[in-house]
């Protein structure tokens, strides 16, 4: 199979069954209350925002992430098994990705779904730099939606789809339960699910890794605003709006909202928006999760934990999920 081909022509098929960015925008602008969905934030500005974000001091999730890969990897990959079709949702940089697929065992193949196409070639240049023998299969598109071609994959190998981050955390939980279908339907009778989960823990640390005192993340929200200016000949003015990220302890969740400052009128493509002063548009949740509450959402889905590893603080942890 030839790798770029296949993405290429998967991004063409997907890309004329999907509605436009323009009708997808403008729909969730014209909502009472206004709401937009995150995958609006990885444009290439966006991914490489969000890379900062993992530095940041504040930011705990992907330390303590990559800490329980450090001390875990060997016995995940053992979990996994040997001839390990590794299927990742949202690969963005697969930093993490690196050293899972270092500890695997036998012949590891990889197909990273990732809806940003600069930063997809990015990953899969680093990753066959790393590792000049791993068969790559890139397919860029959202990863919500994607179809995944049966005859372009081994048949013998196990299907592990592998969700790093917290990244399911940003659905609610009729849409998680949908997306954990889909990974059920995709990995088959004898495959598994590989997900980082966020665990519930204070407020005061959980906002502080949404509010960095650098404005990373707020950056990073902005920036939304910003590709709807390049790329829907939008007059979205920056200056004239906020980030605000609070956790809701009784939901467990981060609420991010962006906030008009002002009472204002935009422009997007051939339309005008109404902004009224301190109107709050959401654009992401953040679900944090115990670990009964995560598995009553996996058997939902018709999945199983097996297994979970977390960091030394138990801040983070990764769940293995296998069909009931």
């Amino acid at each position: 199979m030839n790798a770029r081909t296949s993405w290429l022509e998967q991004r063409l098929a997907q890309d004329a069954a999907m509605p436009t960015l323009r009708d997808e925008v403008l729909g969730g602008l014209r909502r009472s209350p206004k709401r937009l969905s995150p995958k609006f934030f990885y444009d290439a500005r966006g991914s490489a925002l969000f890379e900062q974000i993992c530095d940041q001091p504040e930011y705990y999730l992907t330390r303590a992430e990559l800490e329980l890969l450090d001390a875990h990897a060997d016995d995940i990959a053992a979990a996994l098994g040997e001839d390990v079709l590794l299927i990742e949702y949202g690969s963005g940089s697969a930093r993490k990705t690196a050293r899972l697929i270092e500890a695997m065992q036998g012949e590891a193949r990889y197909v990273p779904v990732e809806i940003s196409a600069t930063a997809l070639d990015q990953s899969v240049d680093d990753l066959r730099a790393l590792f000049p023998a791993l068969d790559v299969a890139p397919i860029c598109a959202d990863f919500t939606s994607f179809q995944l071609e049966s005859h372009d994959l081994p048949a013998h190998a196990r299907r592990v789809v592998y969700f790093p981050g917290s990244t399911l955390g940003n659905f609610e939980t009729a849409d998680a339960v949908a997306l954990l279908k889909q990974m059920r339907r995709q990995i088959g009778a004898n495959g598994a699910a590989l997900i980082g989960i966020d665990l519930r823990k204070d407020k005061a640390t959980i906002e502080s890794a949404y509010n960095d005192a650098a404005g990373v993340t707020a950056a990073f929200t902005l920036n939304m605003l910003a590709r709807f200016n390049r790329e829907l000949q939008a007059d979205f003015e920056l200056a004239h709006f906020a980030h605000r990220a609070r956790y809701n302890v009784a939901l467990g969740r981060i609420e991010t909202h962006i906030v008009s400052h002002r009472q204002q009128r935009i422009r997007v493509a051939d339309t005008f928006i109404h902004f009224d002063a301190d109107e709050a548009m959401l654009v992401e949740y953040s679900y944090k999760y115990s670990p009964p509450g995560f598995a009553h959402l996996a058997a939902q889905a018709g999945l199983h934990v097996q297994r979970i590893w977390t960091d030394a603080q138990q801040r983070f942890s990764v769940q293995l999920l296998v069909p009931r």
